[in-house]
């Protein structure tokens, strides 16, 4: 399945009510797993993002999809890339 990183913020909503955001990582995962997708790894982090998401989603509409079901909670904003693993990569460069 196509690999998507997650880069996010907490929005002021998010941080009111900081002490739930375990438990919304939790209906995350139950969300992502709905769509057909997972959560592989979250990270909270310091310096611009405050989260670091890693997921997998059988396409983009799908991994888009969660997203603004994320987004739409108002706890977060998020700014989501497709990632390529090092055997695609090298797939990749290797046909330029």
């Amino acid at each position: 399945m196509p690999t998507y990183i997650s880069l996010m913020n907490y929005t002021d909503q998010g941080l009111r009510s900081i002490k739930k955001s375990t438990s919304r990582v939790d209906e995350a995962r139950h969300m992502a797993e709905e769509l057909g997708g997972k959560i592989d790894q979250i990270f909270l982090t310091m310096g611009n993002y405050d989260i670091v998401a890693i997921t997998e989603f059988p396409d983009a509409a799908t991994a888009s999809t969660f997203m603004l079901r994320i987004g739409a909670l108002g706890n977060v904003k998020a700014t989501t890339l497709r990632a390529f693993n090092e055997d695609a990569y090298r797939m990749i460069v290797g046909a330029v």
